[in-house]
């Protein structure tokens, strides 16, 4: 791997861990048309520590006080932890049940499948989202406002993202609309999900597969190289995305994976 390589694998990492659009469906096509083979997808899990750290990041001073009001019994706190736990649990224990299983459909087909039936399914909750009537919409702006049937129903959604090419924050952001979030506490709380759920997947990956560090092609300065820009891509677009939903709906994102899934489907003709 050399070192526009990197870069190029650490900014489609970043834009799209965040974005409802599927990052592990981007790097796997990136995989099969870039000459670019991760035998155990090391490289792929320690760029993606790269953009949990940018959440953490962006964060730092809500999460501080959260953490902060746990220990001080705050009920806001407690709420968005207890939250953030029944959100987790359902992909999580599926995941560690099923994860060998699904890696298995990690194939480019399957992926631009799962990116056009995934556009149609966040098409359709974002226009639910767009016609349901103001005096029944949820119209939070406070992520401490989540209810638990809000936060379960993300959790169960969420779970759908284990086919690669769903997308986490997809599933979990199609979730909160279903559960009647706005769209920005929906993509908030997506987010906030990504550092547990993905932190954990990424370490225990890495403890798995800790030899396989040293075989990657490029060695230890592509891997440096890729996390960085990860980390600093993956901040920009946290920004822009909450941004951007506050004032639109998320038909760019529909569109996008329609286009690139019938574009993979032709190159495999």
């Amino acid at each position: 791997m050399d070192i526009l390589q990197a870069i190029l694998l650490g900014v489609i990492e970043g834009i799209t861990e965040f974005l409802p659009v599927s990052s592990t469906g981007h790097l796997i096509i990136a995989e099969k048309y870039m000459t670019f083979h991760d035998s155990a997808k090391t490289f792929t899990v320690v760029i993606q520590l790269g953009a949990i750290m940018a959440v953490v990041w962006y964060y730092r001073r809500e999460l501080a006080v959260k953490i902060r009001g746990l220990f001080q019994s705050d009920k806001k706190s407690n709420r968005f932890f207890v939250n953030l736990l029944v959100a987790v649990l359902p992909a999580g224990l599926l995941g560690l049940a099923l994860n060998k299983k699904f890696e298995s459909y990690a194939t480019p087909k399957v992926v631009a499948l799962a990116l056009i039936l995934g556009a149609v399914v966040l098409w359709w909750a974002d226009k639910l989202d767009s016609h349901r009537p103001s005096d029944n919409r949820s119209e939070l702006e406070n992520i401490d406002d989540i209810s638990l049937k809000q936060a379960l129903m993300t959790g169960v959604a969420q779970c759908f993202a284990l086919v690669p090419g769903v997308s986490r924050s997809g599933a979990s952001i199609v979730g909160g609309l279903i559960g009647g979030m706005n769209r920005v506490t929906a993509t908030a709380f997506s987010f906030y999900l990504g550092i547990p759920i993905l932190g954990a997947a990424g370490i225990y990956k890495l403890a798995q597969d800790y030899d396989q560090l040293g075989k990657v092609s490029g060695g230890g300065k592509s891997i440096v190289i890729g996390t960085v820009v990860s980390f600093v891509v993956a901040l920009a677009a946290i920004s822009w995305l909450l941004k951007y939903v506050s004032t639109h709906n998320f038909r760019l994102f529909v569109y996008w994976r329609i286009l690139l899934g019938i574009a993979v489907l032709i190159l495999l003709i």
